[in-house]
């Protein structure tokens, strides 16, 4: 493990381990999802989904996907952050 684990107990590491790989994997996804529409964020692809540059179906549940990914993206963020907290206070 990296150094950043250094110092932690190893249940400790391998919890931030894992939500740091998921982190990982729904930004990749993420980014998969806009990738295949020619989209760089969520909201370039709703105005190509506004201005008919892709189709409306299924381009507008890959644009649903890409919210869901980023917005639980975030919360896994915010739960490392918490984690992080609570190791830190013991």
């Amino acid at each position: 493990m990296a150094k950043f684990y250094e110092d932690l107990e190893p249940t400790d590491a391998q919890q931030l381990e894992q939500l740091s790989r998921l982190v990982f994997e729904l930004r990749e996804n993420r980014d998969a999802i806009l990738q295949a529409n020619g989209a760089s964020d969520e909201i370039e692809l709703l105005e190509r989904i506004y201005t008919g540059a892709v189709p409306e179906h299924p381009s507008y549940e890959h644009y649903l996907s890409a919210r869901i990914l980023a917005d639980t993206r975030e919360t896994v963020r915010a739960m490392m952050a918490e984690c992080l907290k609570e190791i830190r206070r013991t």
